[in-house]
């Protein structure tokens, strides 16, 4: 059976050292190791991550003990850190430059070499240790922003692997990203992965945003198309082990809290706000919120209550030290402005605390405040409406919390409205028990469906499925028998012709023809291939045929420039396609005009017979909103003028209905007698060209998407290998 490897910065069990030195093994009931029981049944599964002990805190003896034990007993690998590691990897880089950056707080992030370096390094030592069990089919899932290199690491040495990604924090918009020194690292860390999963939708768009404007790879439907493989990114919104929280009630222990609880508060109304102590979650807001609620409404003086549990986090980081005094300050002071001698209005609890004193308070808050700066997901939301069992209650939810796109019966606010949130408190205590039961049904029926099973199952499924589509290219991809199969034909010939369009296929495509020229070893390879006499090569282009002519006239080639408008036999002249009327660029030049002017980077390219409108130095977004405006201004333009707008690799041209690569080509593969034929393209505007292949002809796609093309190869390199293969038979 195949293994299904979690990895994550630390393993599903806690490792305590007694007073004594001996190890206390703690299993997690986390959401993440109970989600994997859903898939326990089809995977074995096994876990890589940090122990949380390093070789400075244990003898030798006693370290290899807790290894063992991790390994045997509860099927975990350990990452061997050290503290160093520690310090730089997870206190460094992980959450002094990734944890405030991706939450979108910019001021409170570090940019330090040494974390970053120590970051990569950490990423390899789990490579290392995950590479000593992998075993051809397991499935490999990778958790969070502690391993965002570990994906591509993994793809660069075993790329067979099946690799799933999720992030557990938001993925931050473009301009934010941007900030990151090691932002490419960092995506094509990610993009090693097949399926990379996210909260929400609004953290998908935002990857593929920052894919598309720092590396310039596009997406469609959420896909990457990157050499021969397919990634997909997509929303997995996270849920929690519904049973466990909407069943306590059956634990007596809690019953009992739950009595003693409701004694305590006599009779007042419950507010709850809990939370790691983290800058992130807008306690500071939130208190400046209820603050301005007990100024507004006077009337609840004395008989609302608001039970403040922050966990300690991070208690020797100077950021969390200065925020714990700044939450300490404001409790005093409200509760010294508004207590009275039976009254106080903030209970304040800085601790951690047992399962049943949650539990407690969750079913005794009659309102949960749950309003964080910016967050991921936040459970403590699904937490508290599970767990309102048979009772009403009221979710006061920020905007800013992912959660917020699946609870949207809960009283949304933007947390830094004080004003907003203190109405909203005001709401909930004066909405009826009817509505109340009714918001709270809703909300807990969808979180019941969308439980951490399924959350998991949903995530492993998609992944073990990821191939699919890629395995349709793969039957198609020109290696094996396939290759095989063409070169006997190509070998077997006495007249080939070989129809290979320029760039994206023989060489990248840039705008600048200075930089567009071939290099020597492609002039040669030409060479090669044409010198037997055997082999006729059309290298048919959209370019210009000045530009065409500059760099092959040297060659035995026949050229097709400008998608055919223009053509050049071997030995013979430059011929252009008669009767093209011209007249129509007066009209349409004025327009592409506006267009430059209204999208910065964008130019104009004038050929012969056509005009390009480029826009590949532009922003992302913005040239894509400008690109279809202007197809649809064309549109209306252009249907009497028997013209077309092509649209290529980030240009939309103007043309003639009349020019197209297939027509020309077509004119070369009936001008002679061809026994074996060759087309190789890469982007819509070879569809034609393919069109106009005979069907014992070989049509070769460069890039994997939809294609008339019968063979698929990777990209340039694959193309040149190919050529070469050829050249060499």
């Amino acid at each position: 059976m195949s293994k299904l490897i979690l990895v994550s910065n630390r393993l599903p069990v806690t490792v305590e050292i007694k007073k004594t030195g001996e190890a206390n093994f703690i299993p997690s009931v986390g959401g993440l190791a109970t989600g994997m029981s859903s898939v326990s049944e089809t995977y074995d599964c096994v876990w890589v991550g940090f122990s949380g002990i390093t070789p400075e805190k244990l003898p030798a003896k006693e370290f290899r003990h807790v290894i063992d034990t991790l390994d045997k007993k509860y099927h975990s690998y350990n990452v061997p850190l050290s503290d160093q590691d520690v310090e730089l990897y997870y206190n460094g880089f992980s959450n002094n430059t990734i944890w405030p950056l991706f939450h979108y707080f910019p001021s409170y992030t570090s940019f330090n070499e040494e974390t970053w370096e120590a970051y990569v390094a950490v990423n390899i030592k789990f490579y290392e240790t995950l590479a000593d069990i992998y075993e051809k089919g397991d499935l490999i899932w990778v958790h969070d922003y502690h391993l965002m290199l570990l994906p591509g690491l993994i793809r660069q040495n075993m790329p067979e692997a099946k690799i799933g990604f999720f992030l557990h924090i938001p993925f931050p918009s473009y301009e934010v990203f941007r900030l990151l020194p090691w932002r490419k690292q960092i995506l094509t860390g990610l993009m090693g992965s097949d399926l990379i999963g996210f909260h929400t939708f609004g953290y998908v768009r935002h990857f593929l945003s920052s894919v598309q404007r720092i590396i310039g790879i596009d997406h469609s439907m959420g896909q990457l198309h990157v050499e021969n493989r397919i990634i997909k990114s997509d929303s997995f919104p996270m849920g929690i082990d519904y049973q466990r929280y909407s069943e306590y009630l059956e634990n007596k222990k809690i019953a009992r809290e739950i009595e003693n609880f409701k004694k305590n508060i006599e009779g007042k109304k419950m507010i709850l706000s809990m939370d790691r102590l983290d800058f992130t979650k807008g306690i500071i807001e939130r208190l400046n919120s209820f603050e301005r609620f007990l100024r507004n409404y006077p009337e609840f003086h004395g008989k609302v209550q608001m039970v403040l549990v922050t966990v300690p986090s991070r208690t020797r980081v100077g950021t969390y030290i200065k925020l714990r005094k700044q939450i300490n300050e404001q409790v005093g002071r409200i509760n010294g402005k508004y207590n009275t001698l039976s009254w106080s209005p903030i209970q304040y609890l800085y601790r951690s605390l047992p399962f049943e004193m949650i539990m407690t308070l969750y079913h005794c808050a009659d309102i949960c405040l749950v309003t964080p700066i910016r967050d991921g997901m936040n459970l403590v939301a699904k937490e508290y409406i599970a767990a309102r069992v048979n009772t009403d209650g009221v979710l006061i939810l920020s905007e800013m919390a992912g959660v917020s796109e699946e609870l949207g019966e809960a009283l949304t606010v933007n947390p830094n409205n004080h004003e907003e949130v203190a109405d909203a408190i005001a709401a909930a205590l004066a909405m009826p028990e009817e509505e109340q039961r009714r918001r709270i049904s809703i909300m807990q029926r969808r979180i019941q469906r969308n439980d951490v099973l399924h959350w998991s199952s949903t995530f492993i499924g998609k992944l073990s499925g990821s191939r699919t589509i890629e395995a349709a290219y793969v039957a198609k991809d020109l290696s094996g028998e396939n290759l095989k199969s063409l070169m006997n034909a190509y070998t077997g010939s006495s007249s080939r012709l070989l129809l290979i369009d320029y760039d994206g296929t023989l060489v990248p495509f840039v705008d600048a023809p200075e930089k567009a020229v071939p290099d020597p070893e492609l002039i040669k390879l030409l060479s090669d291939l044409t010198s037997d006499g055997h082999a006729d090569i059309a290298i048919i282009s959209g370019r210009n045929h000045e530009f065409l002519e500059k760099c092959f006239s040297g060659l035995p080639l026949i050229l097709i420039a400008e998608h055919g408008a223009w053509i050049k036999l071997k030995g013979g002249e430059w011929k252009a396609v008669s009767s093209l009327d011209t007249g129509w660029k007066h009209e349409i030049r004025p327009i592409l005009e506006t267009y430059c002017d209204r999208t910065p980077g964008s130019f104009i390219e004038e050929k012969e017979f056509s005009l390009v409108w480029h826009y590949r130095r532009s922003d992302t977004d913005l040239a894509t909103m400008r690109a279809m405006e202007l197809k649809s201004t064309l549109l209306h333009m252009i249907a009497n003028h028997n013209l077309g707008i092509m649209e290529g690799n980030k240009v939309l041209e103007i043309k003639s209905l009349e020019i197209n690569k297939g027509k020309n080509a077509n004119f070369v593969i009936t001008a002679k007698h061809y026994d074996f034929i060759l087309a190789i393209g890469d982007d819509i505007t070879d569809e034609d060209l393919f069109s106009a292949i005979p069907e014992k002809g070989y049509c070769v796609k460069v890039g994997y998407g939809p294609s008339r093309a019968n063979y698929v190869v990777s990209g340039i390199r694959a193309v040149r290998q190919l050529l070469r293969h050829l050249a060499s038979s």
